[in-house]
């Protein structure tokens, strides 16, 4: 099945020097790649950056105390919520420095990024 009649769009595009045909799915935004505002170096390519997980999981005080149920809950359940969801990345190919990012999970809008240990403000 060609990729349109799938609902795919396709787009050439040349980041960087280098050519590349892109197929994406179509979602009003004919960019195939986030722009991800680093607090240190400004917005930037997602190809820089590299996800580190749900932000704001509390380690537990006293991890030899926890049974192997409360363990596997700390190390693999998460809120996965639909919509807004506070995230930890990395600049991985820029500054290397770890930052919190709120975006929204249905439409990947970014809502801020702030650093880490910063208050994150209220959600809008």
């Amino acid at each position: 099945m060609p990729l349109a009649e799938a609902g795919w769009a396709t787009e050439e595009v040349t980041p960087k020097g280098a050519w590349y045909k892109v197929a994406f799915w179509y979602t009003g935004s004919l960019s195939p790649m986030l722009l991800i505002p680093c607090p240190w170096c400004g917005p930037r390519d997602e190809i820089e950056f590299r996800y580190g997980g749900e932000a704001h999981i509390a380690r537990p005080t006293d991890p030899d105390a926890l049974d192997d149920a409360a363990w596997a809950d700390y190390l693999y359940m998460r809120a996965n919520p639909k919509g807004i969801l506070a995230e930890r990345w990395v600049h991985q190919y820029g500054c290397r420095r770890w930052f919190n990012l709120l975006r929204d999970t249905v439409s990947h809008r970014i809502v801020r990024s702030y650093r880490i240990g910063a208050r994150s403000g209220q959600i809008e």
